[in-house]
């Protein structure tokens, strides 16, 4: 476990979320004290979130607390109250597409509560700011595999645009404040339980269902899939372990977590068809706006620092999804 530490309390937003949900579980296992906030919005069904929290309320050392990222009052009060040593936030508005329709949840969600959060930080002092970013900084990069050195100032959604903001943000408070930050850039996180809004969700439906599927840019597209155990695992190894300060002084950090082996899109869809049972009634489309062709991590950093790298194959992962997901559903 790369020295997680158990006496510390944990503060996890997004708690209710598909990571968030996991990472939870992994660390009340371990015996750790976690309080998980989370305004259980409606971006997707909230009785997935509400199962989730179910299972969550079942350990003692879990406390929920309902609030919203954006309000000054609920996140003081949160911090205020229980004092977390390390702080993970994983609260946002996520999705490419939809950041095209809804901006503004965008900028309430990712900037200003993630603003919120670094004040919090900064007021009350943490042993570790740990932070989701995203693959979808890299936007239109050609040169792979993407490697955290990479420029990342050409986003191609405001989704992307807002998890760099957290990205220069998170930098800018560790300077100014001493704040130890690490972000992480995940790779397509996939998985039992997970978010109904993602693309191989809505084709597990849609097959049973009889219904066709959309593929976009007729198929040619590659994704590093990255299964949720390895992307919790990941993210333990780090929790109790900020990072050095640079030249400039800042203890800072960023890791890609992905499964650093990109799939076809067409081969997926293969895979999920074969552990399905059904074959999928297709539908090829265009590039959509926002998309991107390929996302491929380089996880060297997290190699040498923590000797890990996920690496569930993604027939396993996608057999242990389909087994939840019909069971869940009733398929």
């Amino acid at each position: 476990m790369n020295g997680l530490d158990t006496a510390k309390t944990y503060l996890i937003t997004g708690g209710a979320g598909f990571i968030g949900y996991f990472l939870s579980k992994r660390l009340l296992e371990h015996g750790a004290r976690v309080i998980g906030f989370d305004n259980l919005t409606d971006y997707y069904d909230v009785r997935l979130k509400e199962e989730r929290l179910k299972n969550l309320m079942q350990h003692k050392e879990y406390t929920f607390y309902k609030g919203n990222l954006a309000n000054e009052e609920d996140v003081t009060n949160v911090f205020g109250e229980y004092h977390p040593d390390i702080v993970v936030n994983l609260g946002a508005q996520a999705g490419v597409r939809y950041s095209i329709d809804n901006p503004e949840s965008y900028i309430e969600s990712n900037i200003i509560g993630f603003y919120r959060i670094l004040e919090a930080c900064r007021h009350y002092p943490v042993h570790h700011l740990v932070f989701a970013s995203s693959s979808s900084v890299y936007g239109g990069n050609d040169k792979v595999p993407f490697e955290t050195t990479d420029m990342v100032d050409r986003p191609v959604s405001l989704y992307a645009a807002t998890k760099k903001s957290d990205e220069l943000m998170a930098y800018a408070y560790s300077k100014l404040y001493g704040i130890k930050a690490t972000g992480l850039r995940f790779f397509t996180v996939y998985g039992p339980m997970g978010r109904p809004d993602m693309a191989y969700f809505k084709f597990a439906k849609k097959i049973m269902e009889g219904e066709p599927i959309q593929i976009y840019n007729n198929g040619d597209m590659m994704r590093d899939f990255t299964y949720i155990d390895d992307v919790v695992t990941g993210v333990v190894n780090i929790l109790c372990n900020p990072p050095r300060e640079d030249d400039l002084g800042a203890a800072y950090k960023i890791y890609n977590i992905g499964n650093h082996k990109p799939v076809r899109l067409m081969d997926f869809i293969e895979t999920l068809e074969r552990c399905l049972g059904r074959e999928a009634v297709k539908e090829y489309l265009p590039m959509q706006p926002g998309d991107v062709y390929q996302t491929y991590a380089d996880v060297s950093d997290l190699m040498h620092d923590y000797g890990f790298k996920p690496d569930t194959p993604i027939e396993d992962g996608l057999k242990a999804f389909v087994a939840w997901f019909k069971e869940y559903y009733h398929y």
